[in-house]
């Protein structure tokens, strides 16, 4: 389906991994902060690993927000970190759901907002890929800088088992052709994104028994399409995956160990909340 990719050594040691962003950063973290700002609550696919919660103080993954916030919400809740004594340490603004920031035009407003209030401020997304090739220009415009996509798997089949749905064009994919056209897209904008200059992370959601025999083949991919930093991800069990056993640490450990020479693997997700803040 792909071509190999010729390279086998990722660059370890890219100036692009160390530029202030705690979720980019191959030297460690600790020392930055981020705001999540949890203004996209619609998504367009339905993966079966994702339940998304609004008011739960109790959870911290992915989905998970206290409440969704209007842009103007948004923009008040950045200039309170940003005036509070720690506020120099927070360098990073990042729209990552609950739902598909792409999917949601206050994305995009949020986005524009800070960047004229806070023009020195990092900003960011993360994305399962869909829209990004066409919304890759307006992303330029407004200068984010650092992407994350979810990629899960090369093969359409096994995208089949992971995807419920993809809504694309007005029309609602599923099977095979919703992994096929999510799959195009994901990999056109990874490529897009990397030439625009933009750093991009690849998030994938190891899931045993389903995605976990096509990890090297994915960032042999991931790395010749221009990503920098690769991040294997446990799976949670929940939704209709709530029967999936989860990888062990150490078998995550070997995961990542055995792609490291692809590229850098991030070892330190905390699988954020929505509208997670602080210092990462």
């Amino acid at each position: 389906m792909h071509k190999a990719c010729t390279c086998t050594q990722g660059n370890m040691n890219t100036p692009r991994l160390n530029l202030g962003h705690p979720c980019f950063s191959t030297k460690g973290h600790g020392n930055t902060g981020r705001i999540h700002l949890a203004v996209a609550p619609g998504c367009n696919i339905s993966c079966n690993y994702c339940v998304r919660k609004f008011d739960c103080a109790n959870e911290s993954r992915p989905g998970v927000a206290s409440k969704v916030q209007t842009p103007e919400e948004a923009l008040a809740t950045v200039r309170k970190v940003k005036a509070s004594g720690k506020g120099d340490k927070f360098v990073v603004v990042g729209v990552a759901g609950p739902g598909e920031p792409l999917a949601n035009e206050g994305t995009f407003t949020t986005l524009r907002g800070v960047k004229r209030d806070f023009p020195e401020m990092i900003l960011c997304l993360s994305s399962n890929g869909l829209l990004l090739p066409e919304k890759m220009e307006e992303l330029t415009d407004i200068g984010v800088s650092h992407i994350t996509i979810t990629i899960n798997t090369l093969e359409e089949q096994v995208g089949a088992q992971i995807y419920s749905y993809v809504r694309w064009k007005g029309q609602t994919l599923i099977g095979a052709e919703a992994a096929r056209t999510l799959l195009h897209n994901q990999l056109s904008g990874l490529e897009m994104a990397a030439k625009a200059g933009m750093t991009v992370k690849i998030n994938t959601v190891l899931m045993p028994g389903i995605n976990d025999h096509g990890l090297n083949d994915l960032a042999v991919e991931i790395k010749k399409r221009g990503a920098h930093l690769h991040n294997i991800m446990p799976v949670i069990p929940q939704g209709k995956l709530a029967h999936i056993i989860p990888p062990s640490r150490e078998q995550l450990a070997v995961r990542r160990s055995s792609l490291s020479s692809l590229l850098p693997q991030m070892t330190h997700c905390q699988q954020c909340r929505a509208d997670a803040i602080g210092v990462f």
